[in-house]
């Protein structure tokens, strides 16, 4: 069976060191807060708080306190709250040790399309660009395939770039999967998933790790 969301959040939490600071984006990267109990990583959200923690219970929830996807958010002690300027400064200065982000397309190259599908008019990037660019890393958390059964990662992106050349880390309901000379290699499978599965399930050139 493919991991579901939770598993996977989990998994990605699992994997990122104490001491790092990490940015959340909207969307399936948001369930990674509900992982990080007791570890030493301060969670930034680009509305403005470094020092983000878990979701609250619903009877806790309070609509001033939201990470920029609306969702409800806690405040964990010593956090810090600033404004717009100062927190894309701490993003355009690479003081982000990762960002986690959504995708519509991830190439084999690492190039990156997470904010607008090519048949929809308007829509903004916001701050996708600032995080692509300025985190020193950009992990990917997103499905295997879309609604439709369509590849999400190619051999080039045809959707609008958000930033070429950024993303080393995807994980999905499927694989993890890292940024390869040659494509993408396999670094774990979820269970039940072969890599004959995988491998038809990719638009690109894929191979597994030993």
């Amino acid at each position: 069976m493919p991991w579901t969301p939770a598993e996977l959040a989990a998994r990605l939490a699992s994997e990122m060191p104490d001491g790092w600071i990490v940015n959340l984006g909207v969307g399936m990267p948001t369930l990674v807060a509900a992982h990080l109990a007791g570890r030493q990583i301060l969670v930034h959200a680009e509305n403005g708080v470094l020092g983000v923690g878990p979701p609250p219970p619903p009877d806790r929830q309070d609509p001033d306190v939201i990470d920029p996807g609306k969702n409800p958010v806690t405040i964990l002690p010593g956090a810090s709250f600033m404004d717009s300027a100062v927190s894309f400064g701490l993003i355009r200065g690479g003081r982000l040790d990762l960002a986690v982000m959504g995708a519509y397309q991830v190439s084999q190259d690492g190039d990156l399309a997470n904010w607008r599908l090519p048949d929809r008019r308007g829509g903004a990037i916001g701050g996708a660009a600032d995080l692509a660019a300025g985190a020193q890393r950009v992990w990917v958390m997103t499905s295997h395939l879309t609604k439709e059964g369509t590849p999400k990662l190619v051999k080039r992106c045809t959707y609008p770039l958000t930033a070429p050349r950024v993303v080393t880390r995807i994980y999905t309901d499927m694989a993890v999967l890292e940024v390869a000379s040659a494509g993408f290699r396999a670094l774990a499978l979820a269970p039940g998933v072969s890599f004959d599965d995988l491998r038809a399930a990719t638009a690109a050139p894929i191979e597994i790790a030993a």
